[in-house]
């Protein structure tokens, strides 16, 4: 464990550094300095080395980082030297597309199946998951040693069901509804909503 508390905002940009490893080695490259780091990025190679440094001392003088070495130390503070099984509530478009997304295997998770509470829907695959019903979610959820879940349903749903999937267990959310949820200081919640992206950033455009 890191000798002092490390701020979110530097473990957000851990797999920023992780993208632009696993580009660099695409590209052929063994040694990386935290300069062309910088460069991939976008960024100061001395926030990088900043970053870094909270978790111990990478890389080695005149030669920089060994790509494989730090992509593998970097997946092991992410705890992505494992595979997480996830799970999707609400099999609605959004729901659906997030389920037939390939890349997630790529990136250490599985997305394990869907939940919904449409009868029509229920039973049904989606990307070649099944469909279950969401009053089944706490039982699916112990039974796969589940601790991950995205949330895809209306904003009048989103609630309730993120309570039912937390009292089963899931501990870090993924939230597309649009929708600040309340929920225990434990469980880490991400929101993902487009609409105030787009918001943020016609304040630029003239």
């Amino acid at each position: 464990m890191p000798a002092k508390p490390v701020p979110d905002i530097v473990v957000a940009r851990l797999p920023l550094y992780l993208r632009a490893l696993a580009a660099m080695r695409k590209s052929g490259k063994t040694f990386a300095s935290s300069k062309e780091m910088a460069q991939w990025l976008g960024m100061s190679p001395a926030q990088i080395r900043k970053d870094l440094s909270y978790f111990g001392e990478f890389g080695k003088q005149g030669m920089g980082y060994a790509v494989d070495d730090l992509q593998a130390r970097l997946r092991q503070i992410l705890h992505l030297d494992r595979e997480w099984p996830i799970v999707i509530i609400g099999a609605g478009r959004i729901g659906s597309a997030v389920a037939a997304y390939p890349g997630f295997a790529d990136h250490g998770f599985r997305v394990c199946a869907l939940f919904d509470n449409d009868p029509a829907k229920i039973g049904t695959c989606i990307a070649g998951l099944r469909v279950h019903d969401v009053r089944t979610l706490p039982e699916f959820v112990r039974a796969h040693g589940v601790r991950l879940a995205m949330l895809a349903v209306p904003a009048e749903a989103a609630q309730a069901v993120a309570e039912l999937a937390v009292s089963a267990g899931i501990s870090a959310i993924l939230n597309y509804a649009p929708l600040n949820l309340a929920l225990p200081d434990h469980v880490r919640v991400e929101n993902i909503d487009p609409a105030l992206h787009l918001q943020h950033m016609t304040y630029y455009l003239d």
